[in-house]
């Protein structure tokens, strides 16, 4: 509120002049409205001993010197004046009471400037003040507002208009004041100087929708067409609202993303994002853009938008969710455990959104979540079947990776149904199939012969292991007897398990016995029923003979009687060295994988001193036929 004084410094000074000093008091500066008039007021002063007649005085225009021939406003010696004052100019002041009060009607925009007095009482007694008025010309109220408007604080802001023409008086009225508030007249006002104004003003609290707001005043003069009118925009101070920021965001990894805050504030805010306390990009300006370019996981969380200025502070945030395909997944628990043992794995992954998980072996499926990052795996009683390999597969809609993962389940041997003996010919071949974990040691043992063959003989035992089932082969050679009895043991550290093996296809024993011997054999005897023969045709021709007497006949003779010196002994002898020797020979080469195993001989020879049964029954026939 604009607040004046009583009693205007012009009159103290006029009173306080009083002493006989030459001097002008007036308004430094006064306006008014084009086309009304205006009263400027005047006082002078001269020295009292001079008590002139009659008291005269000039005003002039922009200068106070005559000798520069400066417009005369008003002269009251001979009422001549320039022509720009023409019925313009009037003195409204008493001279001879020192009121040079002076009105100017029919104001136009050229009789703006200054206006000096001077004072004539006869004579040399003339003096040009130097003090003077500036007049200005206005066609617009002046609207006053706080250089400060601040949301939220109630503000004055005023009109004031001048009111120095006595025949017009203006009238005030508020434009564009709706929901401000109602406008308070406070009337006519004195200033300072003794000019005089109309002054309204207009009470309300400012929002931040009122920043910009054209707020006028109109002043107006009762029957006249003069109006005049005045705006001020406000400039209303209120602080930052974040008004436009991206909602959550979904992007692919790879893919590029902007994320804008915009804010409105008055001033413009500095904005900044921000995340994880990290400044990522920040400027003094009503919106920011944050470019992120080839989005990683790394990248996906929470950003944080800060606006503020010298009013206050505003703060949002934005999600940014990195879709990418699952990780590989990793596997932790035991991958090794003894039968009968509980067994947990857990396989965890990371992706978005969560994936779905499997736990699957020999494309069976043993577990599964849905959209979640860990998958437990609970085998209560682990057996040999649990053992193998597991996979742990993770995916998405962005993609798939799986884990591959053994699980090792130990146990003690078990010695399965495929393990036997079969024979060819003069060979025999025992199979002992053992699955076990870990891998056993297996022994093959003869009872009969009170022998014990091992895997650490690889002259007559070749073993094979494939996954948790170890096959070894004892090979046996020169079997013309009955096979032996052959039970195998499987070991490891868990226990021990024994089976005497049995034999399959005994016919075909049988015939590999026959096979050679009976050749012989039957050679031998057709050997001997030929000689037989022959011998008997040989003794009946002799008989029927008439060359032959009785007396020189020799003696008859019989296949039964018919004998070597010494065969018999050495037959008998090599036969009972023969039977009492180890028949054992070694199979040198493995068998396929298939396990059709071949009986092909590559075991060491027999020794040149020792005979086998094929070889006794050649030597005797061979003896026969002598």
């Amino acid at each position: 509120m604009i607040f004046l004084t009583a009693l205007p410094l012009f009159w103290i000074m006029i009173s306080a002049s009083r002493g006989g000093h030459w001097g002008a008091w007036m308004p430094s500066s006064i306006s008014a409205f084009e086309g009304t008039c205006v009263s400027i007021p005047c006082r002078f002063d001269f020295p009292d001993e001079l008590r002139p007649a009659v008291v005269h005085g000039v005003w002039y225009f922009n200068s106070p010197y005559p000798k520069n021939y400066p417009p005369v406003v008003f002269k009251s010696r001979t009422q001549v004046v320039h022509e720009s004052f023409q019925g313009r100019s009037r003195l409204l002041g008493d001279l001879g009471l020192r009121n040079c009060t002076l009105l100017l009607s029919s104001l136009s925009p050229e009789l703006g400037g200054k206006y000096y007095f001077r004072g004539d009482l006869g004579g040399y007694n003339q003096y040009t003040f130097s003090e003077h008025s500036v007049l200005d010309i206005i066609n617009t109220p002046n609207i006053v507002v706080p250089p400060e408007v601040v949301a939220g604080t109630e503000v004055e802001v005023s009109c004031m208009v001048p009111d120095n023409c006595p025949e017009l008086r203006p009238e005030l009225s508020w434009l564009g004041h709706e929901g401000l508030g109602e406008p308070a007249v406070l009337g006519r006002l004195r200033e300072d100087e003794g000019t005089w104004v109309q002054v309204s003003l207009l009470h309300f609290v400012p929002t931040r929708e009122a920043n910009g707001h054209r707020l006028g005043c109109q002043a107006s003069f009762p029957n006249t067409t003069l109006q005049f009118e005045g705006y001020a925009s406000l400039d209303v101070k209120y602080p930052p609202v974040i008004v436009e920021m991206n909602s959550s965001v979904e992007a692919i990894e790879g893919s590029h993303v902007s994320l804008l805050c915009g804010a409105d504030s008055n001033p413009p805010p500095l904005l900044t994002w921000m995340r994880d306390g990290t400044v990522l990009r920040e400027a003094v300006a009503e919106s920011l853009l944050l470019e992120l370019e080839e989005v990683t996981p790394a990248e996906d969380g929470v950003y944080a938008c800060l606006a503020e200025n010298a009013y206050g502070q505003d703060n949002r945030t934005v999600e940014l969710s990195v879709m990418y395909a699952p990780w590989k997944p990793t596997v932790n628990g035991t991958m090794v455990a003894v039968e009968g043992e509980t067994v947990s794995i857990l396989c965890s992954t990371q992706s978005n959104p969560d994936p779905i998980l499997t736990i699957f072996k020999e494309k069976q499926i043993l577990a599964t979540v849905i959209y979640e990052s860990e998958l437990q795996l609970e085998l209560p009683a682990v057996s040999p079947e649990d053992d193998g390999e597991y996979w742990c597969v993770a995916e998405n809609q962005y993609g798939q990776r799986a884990t591959a993962f053994n699980l090792s389940v130990e146990f003690a041997p078990v010695l399965l149904l495929e393990s036997h003996c079969a024979a060819a010919r003069d060979t025999v071949q025992c199979l002992c199939v053992v699955k076990s974990n870990p891998e056993p040691s297996v022994a093959f043992e003869l009872p009969s012969r009170n022998v014990t063959v091992n895997e650490s003989e690889r002259e007559f035992v070749y073993s094979e292991r494939s996954g948790l089932v170890l096959t070894s082969i004892l090979t046996l050679r020169g079997q013309a007897q009955a096979p032996p009895r052959v039970i195998c043991t499987a070991r490891n550290l868990y226990g021990a398990k024994s089976l005497e093996l049995p034999f399959q296809g005994a016919h075909r024993l049988m015939w590999a016995k026959i096979g050679p011997v009976g050749a012989v054999v039957t050679f031998a005897i057709l050997i001997a029923i030929v000689c037989y023969i022959t011998q008997t045709r040989r003794k009946k021709n002799v008989t029927e003979s008439p060359s032959f007497s009785a007396g020189d006949n020799p003696p008859v003779l019989f296949s039964s009687d018919f004998r070597i010196s010494g065969a018999p002994e050495k037959y008998e002898s090599e036969r009972r060295l023969g039977s009492e020797r180890r028949l054992l020979g070694l199979r040198g080469e493995p068998p396929e994988l298939d396990l059709s195993y071949s009986h092909s001989d590559l075991g060491k020879r027999p020794t040149k001193d020792s005979y086998t049964l094929t070889e006794e029954l050649a030597e005797y026939a061979e003896i026969r036929v002598k």
